[in-house]
Formats: C-alpha cells, structure tokens, sequence
C-alpha cells in the first residue's frame, strides 16, 4: 500500500513523499524491514530516536513522529507527524492487513483478577457449541484449547501490530471467535483500539497497577476505554466499579451477580467433594447449574463467561449441561497428584483479592503458603497480602517472586508487616527449596498452595531471567523427598 493510502483521513503533517510503498509498521528498530513504518516514540526506559538509524539501515520507508519538533530532522525517508503515535500504530497495524477483526466475533475482557479464566471457559463453552476460537492472554495465544502461536510474547494484551497480525492468521485458520485478556496497560496505550469488539467485560476492580497509571482515578478510565469500544457490555454486578460502568450506558448491557437487580443471579445451593451447584435465574426461568469447582469467584467466572454467550444469542439452557465438564487453565488452582495424601495446588493469585479468593475457597483445610511479591511492582499490595496471608494459612512460606531490581527479603518484609498472626512462618528466599520444605513438611490432609507464578516459566532476579516453574519445582521435590 502506498503512504499515501495509509494516510488518507488520518490527521498528519508529512515532509518528503506520499508515494513510498509501505509493507508493514513496528515501533522497534530492530524489527523494521524494508518497507516498514518505523514508529518513533519515547518509552519508559528508551527513546525511539535513540535507534532511529538503525530503523533507516533496516530498509525504513518512512518515520511516524508525534512530536513536531522532530519534523525538522534531515532524513533519507518522509517524516509524517500524527497526533498520537501509538493509536496511529493500532490503526496502520490494522489498515495494513485489511483489518481482519471486522471478519470474526472479538470479546474482550478487564478486570483485575479472573480474565484468563474466563477466556478460557468462554473458549470452551463456544467449542461445545461447535466454534472454532482463540484466547489470547497471560497464558499465551490458543486455538481451539491448543496452544499455538508459541513465538509471541508474554503479555496479557499483546501489542496492536502482534494482535492484528494474529487476526488476521486466525481468519485463514477459520475461526469464529476471538476472546483477548484487556489489560488497563492495553487500553491505555490503544492496543484495542482497531479490534473491532463484540462484547467487552467487566470482572472487577481492586487498587493495583495503580503506580503504572499514576492514580486510581487514571487505572478507572483507563478500563472503562473498553465500554467505548465493544458494541455490547457484560458487567459483573456485584463489582460497584464494573456495575458503575452500565451506567447511562447506551448499548446493550447484561449484568449478571448474586445480589441486586441483575438480568443473570446465581445463588449458591450447596458445595461438596470439589463441586458447587447452584441456582440460576434469567428471563423468569430457573435452571440448576453444576460446576467441577468450588468458591465464588469461580461461580462469577462461570456467570461471566455465560452472559456472554447469552449476549450472543446463544441458548443458555444448553449451555449448563456442559458447565459441569469446564477445566481451569494451567496455573489457576492447577492440583498436582501425588501420593503424599496431599492437596498440592498452583495457583497465579498475586493481587490481594485474587490470594484471598483462593484461600476462601479452601475453607478449613489446613494451609501451607508459599509466596512472595514481585519486586518494582505495586508495592502497596505487599502489606495486604500479608494481613490476609497469616488470616488464613497454617503457615507461610516466604520466598521470592521475580524480585527484580529488589531485594527479596525487603519485599517480605513489608509482607511481615501486614501479619496480625503469630502463626508460624519461614523466610527462604530460594524458591525451589521453600515448595520443597512446605511439602516435606506437610501433614496428611494438609494443603500447599504455591502462589503468586502459576504457569509462569522463568523467574527474574536483577536483570537476570532464568528457566523457573513452579510445577516443575513440585515435581522434583516429590521425587526427592520419596
């Protein structure tokens, strides 16, 4: 496509020629080939002008600007000024493959906690009928439950230049539905914004990101960017910030939740052998829903996954049955068997509300934590999740979470200072050894929850990210302690 193609309707200043040929566009040098845009933009740690040679060397066709100072640079190639130079990536990204989202069904989901779960449940439910979809989030990209496109990073919202290109494969696979983790960070830097959304979710809102956005107020509008973007809106109605969102909203809204005025209301009925049913009304009908878990905040994961399918058009009553057959993703209260006669469970709870949701819905089984806080990362959190730590575990493990630049044990101790307990708690900063040692010290009947990494595989400390998962962990430290 020409430049000048690219360019029509879009608000910019352009020096040099319009009838460059474009072949694609990325904001990092190094990826730039010939014909490429090359997006100029200042980050966090660098500054795009800072490679902008490189960018030229790699075959750049043109340079994408959005600070007008820099159109006075005397370059080999146009120099275009735009407005915004990330949402002019997310709409290049998108002309440039035909915008291939308007061709498939996009869900998008926020919320601090519970979006990769409800992608996948969603996914599954979707197959059930017969669809073919992808998840793309935390866990990676998935087609039909496999895991595919393994080359991409690991982001919850991958950027708009990886996003669209990943449409646009799913198109030729033919796929029907795309469902995408949203997160504050995507929305804010205009990933989605050429996604074309079907229906936009709301989970929950809990104060954490918040030094990323610089304020709670800032964190609020940057989730609530997805209310303007999807066509339809699910809300979970016992959440007061996603229930806020529907207000005065003027498109097509479900609320779904336990309490209140909600089109979807479930009511646990019992919980028994890691089941829950429930009761469920919409539309004046009752049905009993079975689900293979237990605790509540599964229950609204199911609920959200369900009114979303309803917003569909898609018949909810034949949707229970398959409720009882849902799987978690790897990572989320992922059990591991062995023959200690214990519950060995791993689990991504690393937010206050997600640690305490897990411990809830042990209930009153003995619990042997293991966890820590990530390092440069909402260090607010650390002192919550301690108070709710020693409420409800036996004993703590305290260890390391990708520390990063800090250290672990100033991290844990800002942990020990949420404790209100004198429960019994252990400080081993390697944590390969403290799952180890929780387990070799585990009693039959008694659970080590490992919490914070899930299905992650590598573990940072410093500048330095090494090969690292839980799982594996648990598996070598039943090997070695049989």
């Amino acid at each position: 496509m020409q430049l000048a193609e690219l360019l029509k309707d879009w608000p910019c200043i352009v020096k040099g020629s319009i009838r460059e040929q474009v072949t694609g566009i990325d904001d990092y040098a190094q990826n730039i080939q010939q014909g490429y845009i090359y997006v100029l933009r200042k980050g966090k740690k660098f500054n795009g002008r800072t490679f902008l040679q490189q960018a030229i060397q790699n075959g750049a066709s043109a340079v994408v600007v959005e600070d007008d100072a820099l159109l006075d640079l005397k370059l080999t190639v146009p120099i275009v000024w735009v407005p915004n130079s990330m949402q002019f990536l997310s709409f290049a990204s998108a002309k440039l493959r035909n915008f291939p989202a308007e061709a498939l069904t996009v869900i998008a989901i926020t919320g601090t906690n519970g979006k990769t779960t409800v992608s996948h449940f969603i996914s599954q439910m979707l197959q059930m009928q017969g669809k073919n979809c992808i998840v793309i989030g935390t866990n990676g990209v998935f087609l039909n439950g496999e895991r595919w496109l393994t080359s991409y990073e690991s982001l919850t919202t991958l950027q708009a230049k990886q996003l669209q290109e990943i449409f646009q494969l799913a198109v030729r696979q033919g796929v029907d539905y795309a469902i995408l983790e949203a997160s504050s960070m995507g929305l804010a830097n205009y990933r989605l914004d050429d996604c074309a959304i079907d229906v936009g979710i709301f989970l929950n809102l809990s104060a954490e990101h918040i030094e990323d956005h610089g304020s709670l107020e800032n964190y609020k509008k940057a989730k609530q960017r997805l209310a303007i973007l999807a066509k339809n809106v699910v809300l979970n109605g016992d959440d007061p910030f996603s229930r806020s969102v529907g207000i005065n909203l003027k498109k097509k809204t479900v609320l779904f939740g336990s309490k209140g005025r909600v089109d979807m209301q479930w009511q646990l009925l019992t919980e028994s052998e890691g089941h829950s049913t429930c009761c469920l009304q919409y539309k004046g009908e009752e049905h009993i829903l079975v689900l293979p878990f237990i605790g509540e905040y599964q229950i609204q994961n199911t609920l959200a996954a369900l009114a979303t399918l309803y917003i569909l058009n898609f018949d909810i009553a034949q949707l229970i049955p398959g409720c009882l057959h849902l799987k978690l993703p790897e990572g989320r209260m992922q059990e591991i068997e062995n023959d200690r006669d214990l519950r060995i469970i791993i689990d991504y709870a690393h937010t206050p509300a997600a640690l305490k949701a897990v411990l809830q819905a042990l209930k009153q089984e003995r619990v042997r934590l293991v966890f820590s806080c990530g390092g440069e990362r909402d260090k607010d959190k650390r002192r919550k999740m301690g108070t709710i730590a020693s409420t409800y575990a036996y004993k703590i493990y305290l260890t390391t979470d990708n520390a990063r630049n800090e250290k672990p044990s100033d991290i844990n101790a800002q942990i020990k200072s949420g404790f209100y307990s004198e429960q019994p708690y252990e400080e081993i900063e390697d944590r390969a050894k403290a799952i180890e040692k929780a387990i070799r010290e585990a009693k039959r009947g008694d659970v080590v929850l490992i919490a914070g990494k899930g299905h992650e595989q590598t573990q940072t400390i410093g500048s330095t990210t090494i090969p690292f998962s839980d799982k594996a962990c648990v598996e070598s430290a039943l090997r070695i302690i049989n």
